[in-house]
């Protein structure tokens, strides 16, 4: 299984919902994507080390191995392509815990195919260019700064511009959703009250 290069776009998804799965592959295949459809966790695994796709979409709740667990599997952060994890309304706690474990977004049920198919292109255009600039905020001097992951200095710099989360999450191709359990993470590892409290920490050992 080789992954195609003549430009389109490839994404794999991974759901154990054969009408969610069907609809996906249907959406992505009229827009020109290449799409490798999986039934379960262990069907992708068993083939995650022979294809790359540029994106991953993986639900969050399947029998065996849940999308956290396959997470795990492929490395979560270290994985060669963004993963966006697909959940219900109940599911959002775990989708919390997926981002905490290196997922780069996710996407909540119900969801129409229009606002799919751009999450997954900002997702990839975003992906694209965070691997090509490399740009890391290893000169911030303030307390606690290192240890935040990259994505949460990404999203910390978009903060300090004064974005708000819908702003921050179109430029880093993520949901406002996501932008928010980051700015959570990020207030609760440097200690700050509130985003005003987490300005004054940052901007004040700015040099």
């Amino acid at each position: 299984m080789r992954q195609d290069r003549d430009g389109a776009l490839t994404v794999a998804v991974v759901d154990d919902d054969p009408a969610v799965r069907d609809s996906l592959a249907m959406v992505f295949q009229m827009e020109g994507f290449h799409v490798w459809s999986f039934g379960s966790g262990d069907e992708f695994l068993s083939v995650a080390n022979t294809i790359t796709p540029d994106c991953l979409l993986l639900d969050v709740h399947m029998p065996v191995r849940s999308g956290l667990d396959v997470l795990d599997a492929v490395g979560g952060a270290r994985y060669p392509a963004p993963i966006v994890m697909i959940s219900g309304q109940g599911d959002i706690p775990m989708a919390v815990l997926a981002i905490k474990a290196g997922a780069h977004d996710f996407i909540e049920k119900p969801f129409d195919a229009e606002s799919v198919i751009e999450r997954v292109r900002e997702t990839v255009r975003a992906y694209r260019n965070r691997h090509e600039s490399r740009q890391h905020t290893s000169t911030r001097r303030f307390p606690h700064a290192e240890t935040l992951t990259a994505r949460e200095a990404e999203v910390l710099d978009q903060i300090a511009k004064g974005l708000s989360n819908k702003e921050a999450g179109r430029i880093l191709g993520i949901s406002p959703r996501t932008v928010e359990v980051h700015r959570a993470r990020i207030m609760e590892k440097v200690g700050a009250r509130n985003t005003a409290d987490l300005m004054r920490i940052v901007l004040s050992h700015e040099h």
